[in-house]
């Protein structure tokens, strides 16, 4: 037992979904402690009528629960005040997410845990994976289900133990199938939705990974308030480094199998770019690496920072890597003479007890390069106009000095000539400002330095001013070069930028992305056309026209689909081909993408049916059944006629024609939806009065002024329909209306004309139904909750639809104001335009 003032130990005892055990496993754990001779009680169990487990409640004291009303039902609660004055050491508390009834003191049950806890209590309890808050929207998606009832996940990770009870999910449906877990009516709904298969193996799953994850925080946790900075190898974690290069696929694959060799082991790989976003890497490649990394189980990691080998010992440290796969590094000798060592040397120095690995690969530098020298970044229209300047501007300045000439103006002159190879260097780069230099420095030695009107150089400083010309012009020219290349480079970048933000809000507005990729790519690189094409030739998208001469570039986009991407026009340069390698690599995740987008319709499609033919297996086994019995039991006593009286015989006919009544209903019922869906309904569309439809079909319900009030329009225009049609649709409606409507209150039928349509409302001050769950009531088979298996087969509504659209009216659902549900069926009035009724 806890002591006094201090906490009591919570113990979790989680499963994947109901029925797996839980309970069952607490009780048990609960009698063992008390045959320890430990003080234990149940707060609160719930046994759901299942005979093993009430069997365990025998034996252990049970804290009386107390009773509290719930909208005028009286329901059972954990009694906490009278378990806080009994104080036993241990209390056993079923179903953590539990919401506790509306005047209760706390709101939720695990609240009721807490205050026991805070008494020192040690509390055992249960919970499904399903109720903890931060895997909600991750339920849903598996089941279908949103889940009203969670426990804060801090609830559930500060518990001093959880304990995963786990059931393969074919027992779970087997004890299903058994009835070990819900009464027999309730088998058949749950094995074909919430216990599917699928939900079961992927909630037991994210079980198990929730509890793996928690074990890992747990174990950071601890390392963290012990100062412990080192890797603890509880699990073999294998971190590979990516650079975006062709090596990239070699070394995941050699950490894949590192991982292979240890059970349980995990694979992470890294990128690390630049802050700059300016470092070298090829996105079609990363892409693919990205994903060869998770077809193998792994997962993908971006960081940024400049320090590569700091920024990538601190992501293995914070994930706890064992392992580190890095490549050789891709420069070459020289480079390497130059520059140092590497990343690799750096990354093993700083790894501490994380064992490095460095794999040879075939794009490891192993041969000596030299640098490739390119041409100026200047065009040629700037270097024509550097020439001209230098040309033009020249002699002019060499007439305007020379006429300004004195024998103290020579350092005028000098300054001059000076700023035009600057201003030269400035607009048209190197060649045209060496130019300028070697014309000024010959036109100032002509002019300006004695003797006049001659070249030669009589002194060693002329020689020196010349060279200083030359080199003002170099230097400046290099300036001038690399501020033009990185402004090419940026205004690249930005078209790059641009062109995939574009791309990008295509997809996101819901355009075709494959076909706005296609569009953009021809426009960037201005080609005459784009085709992306199936391996067979099949054009899946096309933007512009070939061009005659057949010039034609081919790039194969690798991924789930292959396909060819075909450029029309002019080679691509390098530049351009990188950047198409990112547009290739968008390219296949589309296609990939729209792909698995058809996958997931034809998957829907396929559930509509399954869920279709389940509810009509259902319906056919408890609707048909009964009147199909009864007949069966009514004939069946009818033959041995010499033994019955004649009322007895007069009651078993009465029997057996009510019930074959009954059963011809149903099927004509399932005959007339199916010509619903399949289109093929008869209407002899008619000019009617509606008074009468709705006076014959109360006489049919049998419905007099106590059950309906009547407010019919008496100078309602006849309506363009179907009467027999027409009165099926009222007789559905009114007795829906009716079935839903409080006691002692009447259903309300009205009529009215608004335009060019007649309106017939029904109106109940019933519990309505939510605007969410108005679509369902029309689908076939579909009954909102009721269980009555005496009252159809749920067609009533979609029969009711069907026949409404093929008059050419409709019915729809509307909010009664005040409460309940209005149904309004409009049809056209005579003379209106009916288009589209048959």
């Amino acid at each position: 037992m806890a002591a006094s003032g201090t906490r009591g130990r919570l113990r979790v005892l989680l499963g994947a979904a109901p029925g797996v055990g839980k309970t069952f496993e607490m009780l048990a754990e609960g009698r063992r402690m008390l045959d320890e001779g430990r003080d234990v009680v149940i707060a609160l169990v719930e046994t759901h009528e299942r005979a093993a487990t009430r069997a365990l409640t025998s034996g252990i004291p049970e804290v009386p629960r107390r009773t509290a009303l719930h909208r005028g039902m009286p329901v059972s609660e954990m009694d906490v005040d009278a378990v806080l004055a009994r104080h036993p050491e241990i209390a056993l508390v079923d179903e953590l997410a539990h919401t506790n009834a509306p005047e209760s003191t706390n709101a939720k049950r695990w609240q009721d845990v807490e205050a026991l806890l805070d008494a020192g209590i040690d509390v055992v309890t249960t919970l499904n994976v399903q109720h903890i808050e931060s895997l909600g929207a991750v339920v849903k998606k598996i089941t279908g289900v949103a889940q009203q009832e969670t426990v804060p996940d801090a609830v559930v990770r500060a518990a001093d133990e959880i304990e995963v009870v786990d059931l393969a999910p074919e027992s779970l449906r087997d004890r299903l199938s058994a009835g070990l877990v819900y009464p027999a009516e309730r088998v058949d709904a749950a094995l074909s939705n919430y216990f599917r298969l699928g939900n079961l193996t992927a909630l037991r799953e994210l079980a198990l990974l929730w509890l793996a994850d928690e074990v890992d925080s747990a174990l950071r946790s601890y390392r963290a308030d012990q100062g412990i900075e080192g890797t603890w190898q509880a699990r073999e974690r294998v971190v590979v480094a990516l650079t975006g290069g062709p090596e990239g696929e070699t070394l995941l694959r050699r950490g894949a199998r590192i991982a292979a060799r240890a059970a349980g082991g995990e694979l992470l790989a890294v990128h690390v770019a630049a802050q700059d976003g300016l470092r070298d890497a090829t996105p079609g490649a990363l892409s693919a690496q990205r994903s060869l990394v998770e077809s193998l189980g792994g997962t993908f990691h971006q960081m940024v920072g400049d320090d590569i080998p700091g920024t990538l010992v601190e992501f293995a440290q914070s994930v706890d890597a064992t392992q580190l796969v890095i490549g050789v590094s891709r420069r070459g000798r020289i480079a390497a003479a130059l520059t140092g060592p590497g990343i690799g040397a750096e990354v093993i120095r700083r790894s501490g007890d994380i064992d490095v690995h460095i794999v040879t690969h075939a794009a490891a530098g192993n041969r000596v390069r030299l640098p490739r020298i390119t041409g100026g970044a200047l065009g040629w229209r700037r270097q024509v106009l550097g020439f001209a300047v230098a040309l033009i501007v020249g002699p002019l300045l060499s007439w305007v000095m020379f006429t300004l000439r004195s024998p103290e103006s020579i350092t005028a002159e000098v300054l001059a000539y000076q700023l035009l190879v600057v201003v030269v260097a400035l607009v048209g780069g190197l060649g045209p400002a060496v130019f300028a230099a070697v014309l000024s420095g010959i036109t100032l030695d002509l002019l300006f330095v004695a003797p006049l009107f001659t070249i030669t150089i009589a002194h060693p400083l002329h020689v020196l001013a010349l060279a200083l010309y030359v080199l003002i012009a170099v230097l400046v020219s290099i300036i001038v070069d690399q501020a033009a290349r990185r402004a090419r480079t940026a205004q690249r970048a930005a078209a790059e930028a641009e062109l995939l933000a574009a791309v990008a809000g295509n997809v996101l507005r819901g355009d075709n992305a494959v076909l706005a990729l296609v569009s953009r790519t021809r426009e960037a690189f201005g080609l005459a056309g784009v085709r992306l094409l199936t391996p067979d030739g099949e054009v899946l998208a096309s933007d512009g026209e070939p061009v005659p001469d057949g010039r034609v570039t081919r790039v194969e986009v690798r991924g789930a689909s292959p396909a060819v991407l075909e450029l029309s026009g002019d080679p691509l340069d390098t530049p351009a081909r990188r950047l198409l390698d990112a547009i290739v690599a968008q390219l296949a995740a589309a296609i990939e993408h729209t792909d698995l987008r058809a996958t997931a319709r034809e998957a829907v499609a396929l559930a509509e049916t399954d869920q279709v033919r389940t509810a009509l297996l259902s319906a056919v086994s408890h609707d048909l059944r009964r009147p199909l019995a009864s007949a069966v039991a009514a004939i069946g006593g009818l033959r041995g006629a010499h033994a019955l009286s004649a009322s007895d015989r007069e009651e078993l006919l009465a029997t057996a024609d009510e019930s074959l009544a009954t059963l011809s209903t149903l099927v004509t019922d399932l005959l007339d939806v199916s010509r619903v869906q399949a289109g093929v309904l008869a209407v002899s569309a008619l000019p009617i009065d509606v008074a009468g439809p709705v006076l014959a079909a109360l006489d049919e319900l049998g419905l007099g002024p106590s059950d309906v009030e009547l407010a019919l329009d008496s100078e309602l225009p006849p309506v363009t329909a179907d009467p027999v049609l027409l009165q099926r649709v009222l007789v559905n409606v009114i007795a829906n209306a009716r079935r839903h409507a409080p006691d002692g209150s009447r259903v309300l039928v009205s009529t009215s004309a608004i335009d060019d349509r007649a309106e017939i409302r029904v109106i109940d001050r019933g519990a309505g139904i939510p605007a969410e769950k108005r679509d369902a009531i029309f689908q076939p088979f579909q009954r909102l909750g009721d269980t009555d298996n005496t009252t159809g087969l749920g067609l009533g509504l979609a029969l009711s639809r069907g026949f409404a659209e093929g008059m050419g009216g409709s019915l729809t659902p509307e909010d009664t104001p005040g409460g309940g549900l209005t149904m309004v069926i409009s049809l056209p009035l005579v003379g209106a335009d009916t288009e589209g009724t048959e």
